[in-house]
């Protein structure tokens, strides 16, 4: 995990239910967003330039990531 990802603050959605199954947001400083799993902070996450977090987070709302 690098520095900028590493020492950043980060947040769960406000839809969150308060468990610990959620997923964790960053807005970094190089102008990316930081996804991480809240049970494993210290783990990988993943990077998205703001085009892929706002066609990412679309397709949520859409409806288009959902498992049939």
């Amino acid at each position: 995990m690098n520095d900028d990802v590493a020492h950043t603050r980060w947040f769960k959605s406000s839809f969150s239910q308060g468990g610990s199954d959620c997923v964790e947001v960053a807005f970094l400083a190089s102008g990316e967003v930081g996804v991480r799993d809240s049970k494993c902070p210290s783990g990988p996450s993943l990077t998205f330039t703001p085009g892929q977090w706002e066609a990412f987070t679309a397709s949520i709302w859409a409806g288009e990531l959902l498992g049939e």
